[in-house]
């Protein structure tokens, strides 16, 4: 694993975690190899569950299609999707399946500087990404979630916390 990337491993559970409860029912989006449900799980989150296009996921599956791999609308208190709305559009999804008062937390590429993360993927120091970046959006300018706070993080990456508004 590069080096910039097992940092910000670290620094992404020193920065989300402490604001999620203990019981709360969190989906991690794109959760890939499974390294933050391990840490969940070894603190004492019960109620975690990984979704990848690929295991080792607990679901295997596509977050546009959440109705057909099982996923209940509103069923989760927290969804975590780092490194995924570059490559995806998945607000409504996101949406509707966050329960009212949720959290959504994020963390994507600050998008007029996604030209130097390519340039660390390719010298090795950050992770090479999976697809394309065509969804680059700036956390300001995300639609249908009350914002709690935007972190930019080594000026470029940006980190977000956000609310589903309740009704």
């Amino acid at each position: 694993m590069p080096l910039l990337s097992r940092y910000a491993r670290w620094k992404k559970i020193k920065y989300f975690a402490t604001d999620i409860d203990h019981q709360a029912m969190i989906l991690e989006v794109g959760c890939a190899d499974g390294w933050l449900g391990a840490y969940f799980r070894t603190i004492g989150y019960v109620n975690y569950v990984g979704l990848d296009l690929k295991g080792p996921a607990d679901i295997v599956g596509n977050i546009r299609n959440w109705q057909d791999i099982g996923i209940e609308k509103e069923s989760f208190d927290v969804i975590i999707a780092f490194e995924v709305v570059e490559h995806i559009n998945c607000w409504q999804e996101f949406y509707d399946i966050l329960k009212p008062g949720g959290l959504l937390m994020l963390t994507s590429p600050v998008p007029h500087m996604d030209w130097l993360c390519r340039i660390l993927e390719l010298v090795g120091l950050n992770q090479k990404r999976t697809s394309q970046h065509d969804y680059l959006v700036y956390f300001r300018d995300i639609p249908l979630f009350e914002l709690i706070e935007i972190k930019t993080v080594g000026f470029m990456a940006q980190w977000g916390k956000f609310r589903k508004p309740m009704r």
